[in-house]
């Protein structure tokens, strides 16, 4: 891999995850305090006939996978953990937003309790986007720190062959 792509993927891992933790701890928190936001957010879950309990589930996914992208960011990992917790992160938003892209897509879901007010699921499919750009950096990162860590002496399958 090119250094050039190299700094991209560490910006990206770095840099994104921090701006994808902010924007879901905060959605996930205004989801709890702010009432026009919460009530958008009930009319979303109603109207895309998903059951009640997904109101309080969305919430807290938001928050905790938010959390999850933040948690590397507030203390040293050792090895790949911080990796780790990055892929269990985009793996929770990714969940999150395929439900988002679900609701997008309702008709009964009106654009006045959407994100900008924006029927269809731009923003949603963007998000996924960043999610993934840090999946793949992380991704790379367990590989790259997993070959390190392995030991010379291991025997591949093409040394079995003269």
């Amino acid at each position: 891999m090119s250094q050039e792509s190299s700094r991209l993927f560490q910006w990206a891992k770095t840099r994104l995850s921090v701006v994808l933790g902010l924007l879901m701890l905060t959605f996930g928190f205004l989801k709890f305090v702010s009432p026009t936001i919460d009530g958008w957010f009930h009319v979303q879950i109603q109207q895309s006939h998903l059951p009640h309990s997904a109101i309080l589930m969305g919430k807290i996914a938001e928050i905790v996978t938010g959390t999850l992208f933040l948690l590397p960011r507030l203390r040293p990992w050792r090895g790949t953990w911080e990796s780790r917790i990055l892929l269990i992160a985009c793996s929770s938003l990714f969940l999150v937003m395929l439900v988002a892209i679900y609701v997008h897509l309702q008709p009964g879901v009106p654009s006045e309790v959407l994100p900008l007010g924006i029927k269809p699921p731009f923003i949603p499919l963007f998000v996924v986007g960043l999610d993934m750009m840090v999946a793949v950096s992380a991704w790379k990162d367990t590989q790259e720190l997993h070959l390190e860590s392995a030991p010379d002496s291991v025997v591949t399958s093409n040394s079995l062959y003269p």
